[in-house]
């Protein structure tokens, strides 16, 4: 998933890590509890072992102004979802190739602002799958979420 401030992009594979898939964008403020929800709600229908959340980097590798809402996403979730894994990964450039991967779908113009955060959410997928589904920081519960 790409967390953000407004909306989130959701993408998944298959059971077997062979097909991904673009899912609908969750339009919910990022710190909104109803996000973990549906993130959760998510990834009970799908039966997901793994929650996959990137994690906003500048160019030199440091982490973005967005890594902290991120992170503090990320431990909510990880309470919600206890017993699955939930996961960091390195975001970077995810953007730009989802732009590059909308216009070899041929998705039109007018809807590849309301569909470029799933598509950096597939990119994320993919990028991680081809890595054999391995990396990515494991988050550990929000003790404050726990409470």
């Amino acid at each position: 998933m790409d967390h953000g401030a407004s909306k989130t992009g959701l993408a998944a594979c298959d059971a077997l890590r062979i097909t991904t898939r673009v899912l609908e964008t969750a339009r919910l403020d990022g710190d909104a509890p109803g996000l973990v929800e549906h993130v959760a709600e998510l990834a009970d229908e799908r039966d997901a072992a793994t929650v996959l959340i990137g994690l906003p980097r500048l160019a030199s590798g440091d982490e973005g102004a967005r890594a902290v809402p991120t992170r503090a996403f990320a431990g909510r979730l990880a309470s919600r979802l206890a017993d699955r894994q939930v996961l960091l990964y390195d975001e970077s450039l995810t953007t730009k190739a989802a732009e590059e991967r909308m216009r070899d779908d041929d998705v039109p113009r007018e809807r590849r602002r309301e569909l470029r955060d799933s598509y950096a959410a597939l990119v994320l997928l993919e990028d991680w799958l081809e890595g054999g589904g391995v990396g990515g920081e494991r988050v550990r519960a929000d003790a404050e979420a726990e409470r």
